[in-house]
């Protein structure tokens, strides 16, 4: 597998793809700046090493259609701010001889910006004539993407066979190296916490976990779809009616697999979906027909704290509840808190997924974890399938 330090850029133009998919102000101004200059290392790396940078990135769904309010244009300026740089923004379509023009006529310590990538019906579909006019803008080919890794684009998969250079940037093989650790080279006891709302969108990743996790610990939302498989009453909380055999089936592979699946004992209720103080903490399967669960209780928190404090490798994807919400907020915390407790006594930890992230961030503990992954499908992707279409295109 070939890195950028194995490429040698004098005087070449290199097509870089980046993840600058990053959230938005009402006023379009960007709220986080973590993805943007996550990428500053390869790009700083391909400068400094003589090479000409090309950046391609998607924003937001648009879904093929021209959207102005999701033009990286927007991102100009922090752009040029994080990376101390010039910053060319050109807006001409792939394959016209206007583009081509404005990027000859750049310096070469300027940064080229392309429009949105998602405007392009032919980026999701991964059509070859696209991916052709895209490669004949540079010599080389890195992907620094690792946020959509999982995905068969053009600009993350197609795009590869057109470049006979090309590599891997430093933040994707950073990612890739750390989630691989988990999978190939992980410490005992592995704990998987793994929360969130939708049990459909983790059911491969669960089921992944149980071939080599010693405890997978189930929070969030999520959670009743178990529940109510179990035949507990959850009253008016969300669950998936769809998923319910899946559910069952995995606390059943788990038993026989020997792998300890916990579910909560206890959820925080409330009559609204709202943060208030009208609580009433019961059992999680004993939960008031008028009420919903919204977070993890006391009981629950207690057992995992037990099995986390113990763990040498730990995986977190997904909150424990609605932690948006200051009364609903504590299972997510005391988790969170106990992740960063047991990496500072030796553990190795791994975060990934946006609102686990959005977590650790607002209780002050992103520098507390061993690694935050910033690709939330591409990670989930990775365990449960073991590769990525992304790190494949470069290796063929």
């Amino acid at each position: 597998m070939k890195l950028v330090e194995d490429i040698c850029f004098k005087k070449k133009t290199v097509l870089v793809r980046v993840d600058f998919n990053v959230p938005l102000s009402k006023n379009g101004h960007v709220e986080d700046k973590t993805r943007i200059s996550s990428h500053l290392s390869t790009i700083n790396y391909i400068i400094e090493k003589g090479g000409k940078v090309i950046l391609l990135s998607h924003l937001g769904r648009p879904k093929g259609k021209w959207n102005k309010e999701l033009s990286l244009k927007i991102l100009s300026k922090t752009i040029s701010t994080e990376y101390k740089r010039n910053v060319c923004f050109f807006d001409q379509k792939i394959g016209s001889k206007k583009l081509i023009e404005n990027i000859l006529n750049t310096s070469q310590k300027d940064i080229v910006l392309l429009e949105n990538i998602r405007f392009y019906d032919e980026e999701a579909s991964g059509d070859l004539d696209f991916c052709k006019k895209l490669s004949q803008l540079a010599d080389v080919f890195v992907n620094d993407a690792f946020a959509t890794a999982h995905r068969k684009h053009s600009s993350t998969f197609y795009i590869a066979k057109y470049f006979n250079e090309k590599c891997l940037g430093n933040l994707f093989y950073e990612e890739y190296s750390s989630i691989l650790r988990v999978i190939n080279n992980f410490s005992s006891p592995l704990t998987a916490i793994i929360g969130g709302a939708k049990i459909s969108s983790k059911i491969n990743v669960i089921k992944s976990f149980l071939n080599f996790a010693d405890n997978i610990l189930i929070g969030g939302g999520m959670m009743f779809t178990f529940i109510k498989s179990l035949g507990g009453n959850i009253g008016g909380s969300l669950y998936e009616k769809k998923e319910l055999e899946k559910a069952e089936f995995l606390i059943k592979l788990a038993k026989k697999n020997n792998v300890n699946l916990m579910i909560p004992k206890d959820s925080i209720n409330s009559y609204v979906f709202a943060d208030n103080e009208n609580y009433k903490i019961s059992e999680s399967n004993k939960i008031p027909k008028d009420m919903i669960g919204l977070d993890v209780g006391p009981k629950t928190i207690f057992e995992y704290q037990s099995i986390i404090v113990k763990s040498k490798t730990i995986v977190w994807n997904g909150p424990m509840g609605v932690f948006e919400f200051k009364n609903f907020s504590k299972g997510t915390k005391m988790i969170a808190e106990s992740v960063v407790s047991s990496t500072q006594d030796g553990a190795f930890s791994l975060v990934g997924g946006g609102d686990s992230i959005s977590a650790l961030k607002k209780f002050n503990l992103t520098s507390k974890v061993s690694y935050i992954s910033t690709g939330g499908g591409a990670l989930l992707h990775f365990f449960e399938k073991k590769e990525l279409p992304a790190v494949q295109a470069i290796l063929n």
